[in-house]
């Protein structure tokens, strides 16, 4: 019967496909056609069980169909019919893939239902703050992890708990839109069964149904293992809303939804070592049904065992699974921790790898290039994907949305990010080795260098190892190195010469002295990483790299850097501090550059007519500024940069910073990070009108730099630390209209924030209405927060850090208790 449907449907379109009168549409109607008729193909392969499964999919496919001549009848509009060429995509990918989501892999948590650790907490928190809260609204929220994080098991513990409150309620796994909709009518339409077969009812019967059947109804509907924000959105358009019922949809997804209004999104986090532990020792009892205790030497072992796992609970579970069946067979405790075998958790996770856009797995693999549960900075990993050749614009920002990077830390518009779960890296080698030629050696071992390889990985530690021959290094586009020791020591002074296609050289924390003048012999080299080591002296050789860059030389004390940066055409970002330059570095020289952090104020030369011409410049790191600093004529300077957005100034030791004032100049600047004293704060008219993220670090000022900051009408995050030592800080009511983060650390005599009230406007909005995250630590003079923190509406977020005392009488005051995530320590 749904072959029939989809027949007619394939010679309906193809009737409009001849007689269509605009292209684009012609096209949006001949991909409907080769679809469907594909999907035809494909279920003429099926065995009949396998096309009893199917008919669902069918379903949808008629209806997408459909959709397509409803917008075309409605509205005639090429955008409409664009937006409908998504969801075609989207379905086409399903229809690829129907064999593998009839297995899917979100619903691996299944197992894990009766075992629950370290989820109590978030359980009570979900419920009090966002299910059961008395707003009279609907309201969507989500759950968000990596595959086997706990997703499942948390919704489930929230929904059994929470779900009785509400009129109406469902748990559904997302399959396919009939499916899914059939599912909602069976839970929460009352005496469905009368009803006509849902199975021989379209979609859109389906959709009135429900719709009809839960107006003005209060109701809780779980939504689990959602991948995409049309799957999301489908089932959206058909719940209905009446004001004053109170109505949930929790959502588990990998993904972070984008367009749609999600209320809060509850981040899913690895487990501790305690709690490690306690998953490992429920579900090793469960097992074997007797309660196992262990010596604190054998509790020792096992947990150095499960350090392996990283806390991920599908791994923790697997490898329970997996000993305790070995100790029913006789194998005692001591013997069975002694190894490992994460093999069946990579298995479930490595869909994850085959679930990416072709277009950014290639940048996955790279990661195989990092340590082992590295925090990686997100410009290093765009660079490295630039030398590679990759598009890097955003990536690292969609792996973090995906929940493939952890972010770790914030910095505006760049994160630290790590990989959640850190077994993802073994996926990532893994797939390297497959993809592109990737080898890792470690002079613990007797390996020795492939010649097929094309990227290396070398894990050094104290024993010899054997270097590259010429045979073996002329085909290495990327070279890393990890650890320490004397590897490079021992090298010959043409080590380097032999690597005549190398792109990527890293040896970052590696503990390097001294560089070979034959490092030059790299022409082909884009990425060099030389942060953090011990290099006293860059060789002048390095000035004939014309094709490299990014140069990373900071954190090396007091490196020499001789007159070569202006021969490096293709420079594009040079990162340094604390550097000596023996000439001044001229500006017009730095024609490509778009980021330079850090370089003193006096060694920036301003002569000469070219630097007009720097468009792409943006990120400038100055430090050594002082009370005699020309920071007027350097703002003058930057000002003429078309695209500059970020600013770092650093103080020289103690000496006090000159007045900001001439700031306002750079209009378009974003970021302002000021790391040193200074006496005063320009004016809000003498800053920069669209300036978004600033930093006050070791500022020690005088005066409250609230009453400044308050009046910048585009900042979205402010960071003090060490910023201030009055004793008082004062709000304003209207103050901050667009402030979303606020992290104030170290103001060691700070006392009291107050909210000031009497500038309170009639029926105007709460202070700082857009503000979702709020962190305070180390200000152990801070006992009371304001009332007003209650009444923040976006507030979802608040930590701090402060002394035990004040910790407890934080919580008593109740101020924080609308707040959904409140992390007070101790």
């Amino acid at each position: 019967m749904a072959e029939a449907a989809v027949m007619g449907m394939i010679q309906y379109l193809e009737g409009l496909h001849v007689t269509c009168p605009y292209t684009f549409e012609r096209w949006i109607f001949g991909i409907k056609i080769q679809l469907l008729e594909e999907m035809l193909d494909f279920m003429r392969e099926l065995k009949m069980e396998e096309r009893s499964r199917l008919k669902y999919l069918m379903a949808d496919l008629v209806e997408l169909a459909q959709d397509v001549m409803d917008v075309r009848i409605r509205y005639n509009s090429d955008m409409a019919l664009m937006l409908i060429n998504g969801d075609i995509k989207i379905t086409k990918t399903r229809v690829i893939n129907f064999v593998a989501d009839e297995k899917n892999i979100g619903d691996e948590e299944e197992a894990e239902e009766e075992i629950v650790v370290g989820l109590e907490e978030n359980v009570k928190q979900l419920l009090d703050k966002a299910i059961l809260n008395n707003y009279s609204s609907k309201q969507i929220l989500c759950i968000k992890g990596m595959i086997g994080i706990g997703k499942t098991t948390l919704a489930r513990q929230v929904y059994k708990a929470g779900a009785g409150q509400f009129q109406r309620h469902a748990w559904v796994s997302y399959s396919s839109n009939k499916e899914m909709l059939m599912k909602l009518i069976q839970q929460m339409v009352v005496g469905y069964e009368i009803l006509p077969s849902l199975e021989e009812m379209d979609n859109r019967s389906l959709q009135s149904l429900l719709q009809q059947h839960l107006q003005g109804l209060s109701y809780f509907i779980v939504l689990d293992n959602v991948s995409t924000e049309s799957q999301l959105d489908y089932i959206l358009k058909y719940l209905p809303y009446q004001a004053g019922t109170r109505s949930r949809l929790l959502v588990t997804s990998r993904y972070k939804f984008r367009r749609i209004d999600v209320s809060y999104t509850h981040e899913m986090k690895s487990l501790d070592s305690d709690k490690s532990w306690q998953l490992f020792l429920k579900t090793v009892d469960k097992i074997t049904s007797v309660e196992n205790r262990f010596s604190k030497n054998l509790e020792r072992k096992g947990r150095e065992m499960l350090e392996k796992c990283w806390g991920f609970p599908m791994a923790i579970i697997d490898v329970a699974r997996q000993k305790a069946k070995q100790r029913l067979s006789g194998i005692e405790w001591e013997e069975l921790f002694d190894s490992i075998d994460l093999s069946e958790s990579l298995k479930l996770l490595e869909p994850m790898y085959h679930q990416l856009e072709e277009d950014i797995k290639p940048q996955f693999l790279l990661f195989s290039l990092f340590k082992e549960n590295a925090i990686m900075r997100e410009k290093k990993l765009e660079q490295i994907w630039a030398a590679k050749g990759l598009h890097y614009t955003r990536i690292a920002l969609e792996f973090a949305e995906q929940s493939i990077l952890e972010v770790v830390k914030q910095h505006y518009e760049k994160r630290n990010c790590r990989l959640n779960p850190p077994l993802l890296h073994m996926i990532s080698i893994k797939k390297a080795e497959e993809k592109m030629g990737l080898e890792i050696l470690r002079s613990n071992g007797n390996s020795r260098p492939s010649q097929n390889a094309r990227h290396c990985v070398i894990h050094c530690g104290r024993d010899k190892f054997n270097h590259f021959t010429n045979e073996n290094s002329k085909q290495l586009i990327s070279l890393i190195f990890h650890g320490g020791g004397g590897y490079l020591d021992e090298a010959s002074s043409s080590y380097w010469e032999s690597f005549e296609v190398l792109k990527i050289l890293d040896m970052d924390d590696f503990g390097v002295k001294t560089l070979s003048e034959t490092i030059g012999a790299l022409i082909e080299l884009r990425y060099l990483g030389l942060r953090n080591n011990y290099i006293q002296e860059i060789p002048h050789s390095l000035g004939g790299l014309k094709k490299l860059e990014a140069l990373d030389i900071a954190q090396n004390f007091m490196v020499e850097v001789p007159d070569i940066i202006q021969e490096m055409d293709g420079l594009r970002d040079l990162h340094m501090s604390n550097v000596i330059f023996r000439n001044p570095l001229k500006v017009d020289a730095l024609q490509k550059l778009g980021t330079l952090a850090y370089i003193s104020i006096y060694d920036w030369a301003y002569e000469g007519p070219g630097f007009e011409t720097m468009y792409g410049f943006r990120t400038l790191g100055i430090e050594e500024v002082d009370e005699n600093s020309d920071i007027g004529t350097l703002f003058a300077t930057l000002a003429k940069f078309p695209y500059f957005r970020h600013l770092f100034i650093r103080g020289f030791r103690f000496r006090s910073m000159p007045s900001l004032d001439e700031i306002g100049v750079l209009r378009g600047l974003e970021t302002l990070k000021l790391d040193g004293r200074i006496g005063r704060l320009p004016s809000a008219d003498n800053l920069p009108e669209w300036i978004r993220y600033i930093a006050l670090v070791n500022t020690c000022l005088d005066e409250d730099p609230m009453q400044i900051m308050g009046n910048l009408h585009s900042l979205t995050h402010l960071k003090l630390r060490n910023a201030y030592i009055g004793r008082e800080m004062v709000i304003n009511y209207w103050a901050f209209p667009k402030l979303e983060v606020l992290c104030i650390r170290e103001l060691w005599n700070l006392r009291k924030i107050q909210v000031d009230d009497d500038a309170k406007p009639l029926d105007f909005p709460p202070t700082m209405r857009s503000l979702r995250k709020l962190e305070i630590n180390n200000c152990p003079q801070l006992e009371t927060l304001s009332d007003q923190i209650q009444w923040m509406p976006n507030l979802q977020v608040f930590k701090m850090v402060t002394t035990k005392h004040i910790a407890t009488k934080i919580r008593n005051s109740g101020v924080t208790s609308k707040i959904l995530e409140d992390d007070i320590n101790p």
